[in-house]
This record gives structure tokens, sequence and C-alpha cells, in this order.
């Protein structure tokens, strides 16, 4: 059984809440905003490492609403091998490990001209009955 799946994300528009960290006004009003869409079949936010800070996406959609404060940019897809782990617990050597076993099986390598990804997939409900979220992992690859 494999662990990893690949995903092809198209190129797209996204909603960027620009560099910040939890706890600041604009980081936290990016959360409000896009928690504000409701949920539809999967997620559509993504969050990044970025210096010092993260960087919030969020799927644009022809005629959504986005206040002033958040610009809309263009984003660069492309293949992410992905893998879903606990939320917080990840051990980021097994699960960097078994990455780099799915891309060497499958003559991929990691793009770092790209950022790696992730997002909360665990609904309030599965959470609940969880006790804690999932969270999907995209890691950029290409061929070798």
């Amino acid at each position: 059984m494999e662990t990893v799946r690949l995903y092809e994300m198209p190129d797209c528009k996204m909603v960027s809440s620009g560099v910040g960290m939890f706890g600041e006004e604009k980081f936290d009003a990016f959360d409000r905003w896009f928690s504000a869409q409701g949920r539809g079949l999967f997620p559509k936010d993504f969050l990044f490492s970025e210096g010092a800070g993260f960087h919030w996406l969020y799927l644009y959609e022809e005629g959504m609403e986005v206040p002033a404060e958040f610009d809309i940019i263009d984003f660069k897809g492309g293949l992410y091998a992905v893998i879903t782990d606990i939320d917080g617990a990840t051990d980021q050597d097994a699960m960097n490990a078994e990455i780099d076993r799915f891309l060497s099986a499958h003559g991929l390598v990691r793009d770092p001209a790209r950022p790696s990804l992730g997002n909360i997939i665990t609904s309030p409900i599965a959470r609940d009955i969880l006790g804690y979220e999932q969270m999907e992992y995209y890691t950029p690859v290409k061929k070798a």
C-alpha cells in the first residue's frame, strides 16, 4: 500500500494573507475571512513557511469578495507528493523518508523552486471524534 499520493495542482489564482504569524491581526483576519467561506468537499487553503513567518493562501474563484487588505496572486501549480499525518505531531524525518522512497520508486525528485504546502483536512466533527486534526503535507516534485 502506498502512503503517498501524487497530485497535480493547476496554475491558479490564490488570495494571499501575506507573510505573518498566528496571533497577528492581519493573519487572524485572513483566518476569519476564509473560514467564513464555508466548507466544501476539499479544503481550499494552503499554508507554507516563508522567512520568519507563514504565508496563507486560499483558492480564488471568480466573483469572490476579497477584502482590500489581501492580494490576489498567481500561483504556479505542478506536481506534489502528498502525505497525511497528525497536525503538530509529525515526525518530519520519517515523513521525508517515506516521501523519498515514493519519489525514488517513480522517477521523481523534489522541486525546490516551489514551496511545500500544508492544509488541515479534518472537519470539526471528525476532529471531535479523533481528538486531533489531520494535516496533508504537499511536497513539490518533478520528473528526475
